[in-house]
């Protein structure tokens, strides 16, 4: 189980954007996995098992604290049209916007980014592109709308486009 605790932490604290969130859910999910060690010990599918276990547990706690968030983002001021988030992108993002960086930068500054998104951007941004899931699966998970969730994930894309183009905070990071 040991060769899994990093795959299991950082999938729960990109889910949930906080660290101390995902220590509580990793722990979770690894008394999980000894409550089933005699089936997993052998098994050649574990890693993928506690994945699966920690991305639904990280959902699951999300969802509990849904109604709470919801309050928070109606705080949000609204602009004529009901809409809460920022503009669409005006600028032409380069294909190279971090390629001057290593990996282990670019995964701090994508990792800063997801970190300042909204819970409703962050959760399917990162379930598309980290967990491979589709829109629809994405959608039915979250039990939103198909539409929200493209919308989200196009919002938080732009969200984060601005982050790396202005180096609001993403940048940042690496200097400290």
């Amino acid at each position: 189980m040991r060769a899994y605790q990093d795959m299991v932490f950082s999938t729960a604290a990109r889910l949930a954007g906080n660290d101390t969130q995902a220590e509580d859910i990793a722990q979770e999910v690894f008394i999980r996995a000894y409550e089933h060690f005699a089936d997993l010990r052998t098994s050649g599918t574990a890693g993928g098992w506690l994945k699966t276990v920690t991305t639904n547990l990280t959902l699951n706690y999300l969802t509990r604290y849904r109604k709470r968030l919801h309050l928070f983002s109606e705080m949000r001021p609204v602009t004529e049209d009901g809409d809460t988030e920022g503009p669409d992108l005006d600028w032409e993002v380069p294909d190279t916007i971090l390629a001057d960086l290593s990996a282990e930068q670019r995964c701090a500054i994508v990792d800063a980014g997801l970190s300042q998104l909204p819970d409703h951007q962050r959760l399917p941004l990162v379930l598309y592109h980290f967990e491979d899931l589709s829109y629809q699966e994405i959608a039915d998970k979250l039990d939103v709308s198909l539409t929200k969730i493209k919308t989200d994930i196009r919002r938080a894309r732009a969200a984060l486009l601005l982050l790396f183009k202005d180096g609001g905070g993403a940048r940042d990071t690496l200097d400290s």
